[in-house]
């Protein structure tokens, strides 16, 4: 393998709040200046307290990126205002493409037990931002389990695994964007080296134990952002490790308004009570009304926040 990549920056995760009022930790996007061209966001969620989570993501919009959801724990109901409908439950992985325009909510189907996960948003290049939206769900048999010779465990998502012998792809493929997301699991002391595309942005997000990032420290819950053109070096910190690489294609093409703020005009654009009908600009879209949370869970969620 080329020389690796150094790591660069460290973005500690911070406790935050999105949709109804679910708590999670947030690493990439927490502000402006802690996004990584194309990476714009990555929330973790992990509380086996239904009071962090129950209330759900009600109706959002969304434009110009994808939105990569990956259930470690839980089950979650997706719907958007095109008429698409899917269960996300533990292991299993959504892919949506917003593209020009998705109206779309994503609610617990559970009122107890553990929910954890990640949600990663992807920036799109300029000649993207106005497809039509797409998603793909994809179930926990359907994300090859690599097992490596010294106990390693890699799931491919995105991409070709090609390490040690083992070669394996994912089952999102065939995107110009040449996306990379494995969830890798290390035994203690274990270690990971695997080759990145010249020019393409990469990070590293420990989730469990800690790691060791061409010979520096990364703590867990945190964003490690790498820098160079070689591939990802890591070794489990102390103890047993699981994290996730992503990599993807820089969008440079982008105008610098896009990378700023690649879903605001979409946001603004569209005053509550006609948000469906702008969506994509699209005659052909026939928005409908999504479901809320049930209003003990609204209850239930304003008590947590208060």
């Amino acid at each position: 393998m080329t020389r690796p990549r150094s790591l660069a920056r460290v973005i500690r995760a911070v406790p935050a709040s999105d949709g109804a009022g679910v708590r999670l930790l947030r690493s990439l996007g927490q502000t402006p200046g802690a996004r990584v061209d194309p990476f714009l966001m990555l929330d973790h969620l992990s509380s086996e307290n239904p009071d962090d989570y129950v209330a759900g993501f009600p109706s959002h919009p969304h434009r110009g990126f994808e939105t990569v959801t990956y259930m470690l724990d839980g089950h979650l109901l997706h719907e958007d205002h095109l008429g698409n409908r899917g269960h996300l439950r533990s292991g299993g992985v959504q892919w949506m493409t917003a593209g020009r325009g998705v109206i779309h909510s994503e609610m617990p189907q559970q009122e107890r037990g553990r929910m954890r996960g990640f949600q990663l948003w992807i920036n799109l290049p300029a000649a993207e931002k106005m497809k039509p939206a797409r998603y793909r769900d994809l179930g926990a048999e359907e994300i090859p389990d690599v097992a490596l010779p010294d106990g390693a465990r890699v799931r491919v998502v995105a991409g070709t695994l090609d390490v040690a012998g083992a070669r394996a792809a994912g089952p999102i493929a065939g995107l110009a964007t040449e996306p990379l997301f494995f969830d890798v699991a290390l035994p203690a002391n274990g270690a990971f080296d695997h080759p990145l595309a010249a020019g393409h942005s990469a990070f590293v997000y420990p989730y469990e134990g800690a790691l060791d990032v061409a010979g520096v420290a990364l703590p867990t819950h945190a964003a490690g952002v790498l820098e160079g053109d070689g591939g990802v070096a890591v070794r489990a910190n102390g103890g047993a490790a699981r994290f996730l690489p992503a990599r993807r294609t820089r969008s440079r093409a982008d105008p610098p308004s896009d990378r700023r703020e690649p879903f605001a005009p979409f946001r603004r654009t569209m005053p509550a009570p006609r948000a469906a009908s702008c969506a994509g600009r699209d005659p052909g879209l026939r928005p409908r009304r999504l479901r809320d949370p049930p209003r003990r869970l609204r209850a239930r969620a304003r008590t947590a926040a208060e």
